[in-house]
């Protein structure tokens, strides 16, 4: 009988691999040696593919970042449906892989899907009338916030411990035991209410808004 063939290596075999890895166990637990193992194949063979630890990183990383959607921007809408369209997509896309969230946080590097994100989101408030300078802090503003709401939760960060809270010395955090039961409606409204707070905080800063200077009349 013949022996059963084994799945053939390729790039996108490597790079679901290797996230799956990173979603289990954390950034940590990739390396090479232990990548080659889960695929079933001997470590140099990851080399015809990647040449470096690095670079596996960054096809996972990008593999992420493709998931976010930005077609609001690249469809002509409005600069704040574009914003509140790509923060949610962009958190539910590093949500779902907390893990490699730090990796994602040193920036786009080289990576293509990372920056065609970037040129959107930039491109459409610039389209939109926000100054290059102020659409680049913008724009840096919502992947801090994005970053920061995916990285953890709030409510888990909490025991279900009632004896935890003893009232004499925490008076007001007498129903913190019941964060860790309804985590996502916590973090989800914390998500949202922050992102609208600031979606209506920029809107009162949009040029448009902002009184023009008298022009200087000319005699």
């Amino acid at each position: 009988m013949a022996r059963p063939r084994k799945p053939l290596l390729s790039r996108e075999r490597i790079v679901t691999t290797a996230l799956a890895l990173i979603d289990a166990e954390g950034l940590p637990a990739l390396s090479t040696r232990r990548l080659a193992a889960e695929l079933g194949v001997s470590g140099p063979s990851l080399y015809n593919h990647f040449t470096t630890k690095d670079e596996i990183l960054d096809a996972v990383a990008d593999t992420v970042m493709a998931k976010v959607d930005v077609s609001t921007f690249q469809a002509g809408g409005s600069w704040r449906a574009g914003l509140l369209d790509w923060a949610r997509s962009y958190r539910a896309a590093l949500a779902a892989h907390p893990h490699i969230v730090p990796f994602l946080a040193q920036g786009p590097g080289r990576r293509p899907a990372a920056l065609k994100m970037a040129d959107a989101a930039f491109g459409g408030m610039v389209e939109a009338g926000w100054p290059p300078a102020q659409a680049t802090r913008i724009c840096a503003m919502v992947r801090y916030f994005v970053a920061g709401s995916a990285l953890g939760s709030f409510a888990r960060g909490f025991v279900d411990d009632p004896g935890a809270y003893d009232p004499a010395d925490y008076p007001h955090l007498g129903q913190a035991h019941l964060l860790p039961e309804h985590q996502r409606q916590v973090d989800e409204g914390a998500f949202e209410d922050g992102l609208r707070a600031l979606v209506d905080g920029l809107a009162l800063q949009h040029p448009a808004r902002l009184p023009q200077p008298d022009r200087i009349q000319q005699r």
